[in-house]
């Protein structure tokens, strides 16, 4: 999938340190409807409730959790620096864009050259998100999302990518519904279980596009059930997944 679409959000954003909304937000795909609040500094604890992005070159520091209100979106789909050393929690209907790379879906991804090195410290948790957009981050526990997306549609059109992340524990993506998901170049140090995730996307070839779990290594099990399409190579031009443990389910074929 070489797509990068407009995701929706709502309200407005609480500032660690706060100023006037800058071209950050507009530098390669949309994320939230509206720049927001931007984002810098340190601070113990952050709770966004509304449009909220860190702009380019700024750092922001989060030493406690970072939770993403019901509805909210928080974009860092920006050359920045997020470090949070908690626990970054997403409610439903919330956005979440954290880190970018030149591997990011484009058109013109803002890291076209640069490579973003977000930390979380705690782990990340969604429940019902709208989506996430994680690319490049080094998460130390386990990225976790129940449910959510828009349902199984072209309009809106939102993704769910995850890309070139680091996970020190497990993977489990559990019954995310909207255009395309997809699961590549992740280095995932337990397990990954993907499981009843639907995309409706088609892609370059003429066929579903969707659940491209593709070029990650696994070092512990991969598992795969109840998604539609099935786990794929699809248009990604992706390698086969080299994964220490067992592979099971749809995730046999990649």
């Amino acid at each position: 999938m070489r797509k990068y679409l407009p995701c929706l959000a709502v309200l407005v954003g609480m500032a660690v340190a706060s100023s006037p909304a800058s071209a950050d937000p507009n530098v390669g795909p949309k994320i939230c409807p509206s720049a927001g609040k931007s984002l810098s500094g340190a601070v113990g604890s952050l709770t966004v409730t509304g449009n909220a992005y860190v702009p380019a070159g700024s750092t922001l520091t989060v030493h406690g959790n970072l939770t993403l209100a019901p509805g909210s979106c928080f974009d860092a789909f920006t050359v920045a620096t997020v470090v949070v050393k908690g626990a970054v929690n997403v409610g439903k209907g919330a956005v979440l864009g954290l880190g970018c790379s030149p591997g990011a879906i484009g058109p013109e991804p803002p890291c076209e050259f640069n490579t973003t090195e977000d930390i979380v410290g705690g782990g990340i948790s969604a429940r019902e998100p709208l989506t996430m957009y994680l690319t490049a981050v080094k998460v130390f526990g386990n990225v976790v999302s129940i449910g959510g997306g828009p349902g199984p549609t072209l309009n809106p059109y939102i993704n769910f990518p995850i890309k070139e992340n680091t996970i020190t524990r497990n993977l489990d993506i559990q019954g995310w519904r909207g255009a395309w998901f997809g699961v590549l170049r992740n280095t995932i140090h337990g397990s990954a279980t993907i499981l009843n995730n639907i995309g409706v996307t088609i892609g370059d070839l003429g066929t579903p596009d969707s659940t491209e779990i593709v070029t990650n290594t696994i070092f512990g099990s991969l598992a795969c059930y109840g998604n539609s399409p099935a786990a794929q190579f699809g248009d990604s031009e992706g390698l086969p997944n080299v994964v220490h443990g067992q592979k099971s389910g749809q995730c046999t074929a990649v």
